[in-house]
């Protein structure tokens, strides 16, 4: 029987490996950085008689998996994704924004700047902020006051940026949520504001 004494403590943000395959996606059986006790398999041969296929069948070229490693806050506040291609931090509204305002409030400084520091690190070029809200409200108000997120953010940024980068920067009110629009919690993780950008060093 376990002893309670030796539970780890809860961790603050939870890491979810994903990957990829046409149709659905599934999850890994190994979580990040893992070793895992199973020998090296030896390569298939695609010829080989002993290969389980009907006839006229073959194996489907090999390829490389696309492997998506999502961290979030505990409570949602913020949420990295990454790829083989970019990385996208959604930051929730309430944390950069008072209701119903598109002025940054000054805890948003440095939560913004941190992410610039990665796009430095990563040597990007280009950087995508979109804006989110819930369905509460009109839908052109929220076209408007999640462009309006989405050019806060992006001047923030700027701020720590090469003055050549390039911004794609668009207001998408509740198109696209992320969580149920009938729950409070829901609404909370759908008003948003994500910045997304080319992973380039693999850093």
């Amino acid at each position: 029987m376990t002893n309670p004494r030796r539970l780890a403590a809860p961790l603050a943000a939870a890491t979810l490996l994903l990957v990829l395959l046409p149709g659905a996606p599934a999850l890994a059986d190994d979580p990040p950085n893992s070793t895992s006790s199973a020998s090296p398999q030896p390569p298939i041969d695609a010829n080989s008689p002993e290969l389980m296929l009907p006839d006229g069948a073959t194996l489907a070229p090999a390829k490389v998996l696309d492997i998506k490693q999502i961290v979030e806050e505990e409570g949602g506040e913020q949420r990295r994704e990454d790829t083989n291609v970019d990385v996208t931090f959604a930051l929730q509204a309430e944390v950069l924004f008072g209701k119903d305002s598109a002025k940054l409030s000054s805890a948003a400084s440095a939560r913004i700047a941190a992410i610039a520091a990665e796009i430095n690190k990563q040597d990007s070029r280009k950087v995508r902020v979109f804006g989110f809200t819930d369905n509460l409200g009109t839908y052109e108000h929220g076209v408007k006051l999640s462009k309006e997120r989405a050019n806060a953010v992006q001047q923030e940024l700027a701020k720590s940026l090469d003055p050549g980068m390039t911004f794609d920067i668009r207001g998408y009110s509740e198109d696209y949520p992320i969580a149920d629009n009938s729950t409070e919690e829901g609404r909370t993780k759908n008003r948003r504001v994500e910045i997304s950008f080319p992973r380039t060093t693999g850093g």
